[in-house]
């Protein structure tokens, strides 16, 4: 069951409920443009799983005991590796903060966005910085171009997801959802609900 919008030339889903083994899913339009379940969790993705727009080939996994291909040692590899050519657009996964953007001798030129208290991403060998420190980005935004610099053996992206400083897996951490709402933004949007409900019950 659903329910559409009636004011607008361009008919729009304001909301959908629908039953399975006897259980509820709905999802509802919110004044924000997003839509979110009955209760007003998010039901729209915070973050991406890839850092551009393609998927490109994974050169090299997360893996705690890599042995490193320039040195032979065996030292963590705390990210995931894409072979894009130089000058792919890079993107931030969520929304956040940069706090580092800037270079180094093994990491090459960098960006590291902070997304809240306790989650983190880094992206290495870039060749162009597209951003500054203390810059508020959004999921998807362009932040760098990818490159060959500082310790590196061929082009690629270096991508790391941190969880409280610790990496963890890119490729399998469950990403976050979007915020839910709350305050006056929860109360307006629960009325609606029922509103919207009212409405298909009649239709």
């Amino acid at each position: 069951r659903s329910v559409q919008g009636k004011n607008t030339g361009n008919s729009q889903l304001l909301g959908v409920e629908v039953l399975s083994n006897g259980k509820s899913f709905s999802a509802w339009l919110a004044e924000d443009g997003n839509y979110y379940d009955a209760q007003g969790q998010s039901l729209e993705r915070g973050f991406r799983r890839y850092p551009t727009h393609s998927r490109y080939r994974i050169s090299s996994t997360f893996n705690p005991a890599r042995r490193h291909p320039i040195t032979g040692m065996v030292r963590p590899h705390e990210g995931t590796d894409f072979a894009g050519p130089v000058g792919t657009a890079v993107l931030a996964t969520g929304d956040g903060v940069v706090v580092k953007a800037t270079r180094h001798p093994l990491a090459g030129t960098y960006v590291v966005i902070k997304h809240g208290r306790t989650l983190s991403t880094r992206y290495l060998h870039l060749s162009k910085l597209l951003v500054k420190p203390g810059q508020r980005v959004k999921m998807g935004d362009r932040i760098a171009l990818s490159g060959n610099t500082g310790r590196s053996t061929g082009a690629h992206l270096h991508y790391e997801v941190r969880l409280n400083n610790r990496p963890v897996n890119p490729m399998t951490v469950k990403l976050p959802m979007s915020e839910a709402l709350s305050g006056k933004a929860k109360r307006q949007f629960l009325a609606k609900v029922q509103s919207y409900k009212k409405e298909l019950l009649v239709s």
